[in-house]
């Protein structure tokens, strides 16, 4: 930062100007907003070294502000080198949009907890019990195992969601954020045992409404093997090569997926990998024809047949959830593959999803039938179903389900209200409905 000498500032006469002091700081996609609040400072413009210091005090807060929006407990690794211990994996995710694995054992943990007591005496409830809004993390036991690593997830969760909505002098502290900064061995874990492999515990993705959470292990990591090179395109993926197997930490529903291979973590696009039992993905659903409504939040405009064009604000039908993150999405009578990542729930809170919408990726991942040179293991390739039979199956599931008649095909500018919204305007329920599909579906080449 340059030095801003007095001589250099504007002299005018000594009269006062309010000079509102910064609050927050909001990322954007090209730089940052500084948000004031209505607190004042008067200053004198004439005392030109205080009104320097302060805008150097300004510039100052605001590149420094940086702080955890969100951290999300993943599950936990029993390791055994050097000797037997657990650690929890937590996704923080950042203002600026990072967001990084980590792994924190509870003991560290709750020595940051007693720290922050200690920092702030009146929040923590020491002075007045009723003050307290610091919440409470249990003490560790004198052994570890895994069945007390196991059940404090939960509270784990719930005490690192409220830690970080506490007002920002306490979720913003250094303190905290040296808790949740990614360190060198969160990149490169430990040396692991020469004869056993670490185990990793992850919560199920089926959680009940009051934070409690299942836990599905003792696994290893599902595996997949990657059917084509992948060059990272921003420090958050990782580099892949044909034939590398990578265990998967976190599916995304917008198609990026979060995967170790060796001692390198990261994004990658699920369309380079593929099960190694099969081609097909057995937790992919069957296509519903009913469809679920959904807006978009971005502007997409096809680069392949099967694809749909849309607008920002558009409501459209989705009927086929696919995990390589491009849904297949109706508009009037037209269907077509559309970025997940685009689009969000009719009926949930704008706001809400606007801070999922900061989280997420700014790019959808590449499709499968983009990938060049790839190679599978499996005799046989994929099933899809082509854009032909999703047409045919929506209408006669729209005529079925709706009363419509025959009509020839609309494009999707000519349609103005979606078959899901006209049927909920004339009082007729909504089915849910699997397949349809009537014809046999041949298979794809292996290189698909």
């Amino acid at each position: 930062m340059g030095t801003v000498r007095p001589e250099d500032c504007p002299q005018t006469e000594s009269t006062n100007m309010t000079v509102k002091q910064v609050e927050t700081i909001e990322p954007v996609h090209d730089g940052f907003i500084v948000i004031f609040p209505p607190v004042a400072v008067d200053v004198e413009v004439g005392d030109t070294a205080t009104f320097a210091l302060l805008i150097i005090t300004l510039l100052h807060l605001t590149m420094e502000e940086i702080y955890v929006r969100h951290v999300e407990l993943l599950g936990f690794e029993k390791r055994f080198f050097p000797s037997q211990h657990y650690v929890y994996m937590l996704m923080v995710k950042w203002n600026d949009l990072s967001e990084k694995l980590i792994y924190r054992g509870y003991p560290e943990i709750y020595t940051f907890h007693k720290s922050l007591k200690e920092m702030f005496p009146i929040e923590a409830g020491d002075i007045n019990k009723k003050d307290r809004i610091i919440p409470v993390l249990p003490a560790p036991k004198w052994l570890d195992n895994q069945k007390s690593t196991e059940t404090r997830q939960s509270t784990l969760a719930e005490y690192c969601s409220s830690l970080i909505n506490l007002p920002p002098k306490i979720s913003r502290s250094q303190l905290v954020r040296s808790l949740f900064k990614v360190r060198p061995e969160d990149e490169n874990p430990p040396a692991q045992h020469p004869l056993k492999r670490n185990e990793t515990f992850v919560v199920s993705n089926d959680k009940t409404r009051d934070n409690t959470s299942e836990i599905s292990g003792p696994i290893i990591l599902e595996s997949y093997r990657v059917i084509a090179d992948y060059s990272h395109t921003s420090k958050y993926e990782i580099t892949l090569h044909i034939g590398d197997l990578v265990e998967i930490v976190e599916k995304s529903p917008n198609g990026w997926w979060f995967c170790q291979c060796d001692t390198k973590r990261g994004w990658v696009p699920a369309s380079y990998l593929e099960p190694l039992d099969g081609p097909e993905e057995s937790e992919e659903a069957d296509p519903n024809y009913a469809g679920e409504l959904y807006i978009t939040t971005k502007a997409y405009k096809a680069a392949q047949d099967d694809e749909l064009t849309l607008e920002t604000g558009e409501t459209i039908e989705v009927i086929h959830k696919l995990l390589d993150g491009w849904w297949v999405v109706r508009k009037g009578e037209e269907t077509g593959h559309f970025p997940s990542m685009f689009l969000y729930r009719t009926g949930e809170k704008k706001e809400m999803v606007s801070e999922e919408l900061v989280m997420r990726r700014q790019t959808p991942p590449p499709r499968r039938s983009t990938i060049r040179n790839a190679q599978s293991i499996h005799s046989k390739g994929r099933q899809r179903i082509s854009q032909d039979t999703y047409r045919r199956n929506s209408r006669r599931f729209l005529q079925q389900k709706g009363g419509r008649p025959n009509q020839p095909r609309k494009t999707s500018k000519a349609s103005t209200q979606s078959p899901l919204q006209d049927w909920n305007n004339r009082g007729i329920p909504r089915v849910a409905t699997g397949g349809y599909i009537t014809e046999n579906i041949p298979s794809l080449p292996v290189n698909y």
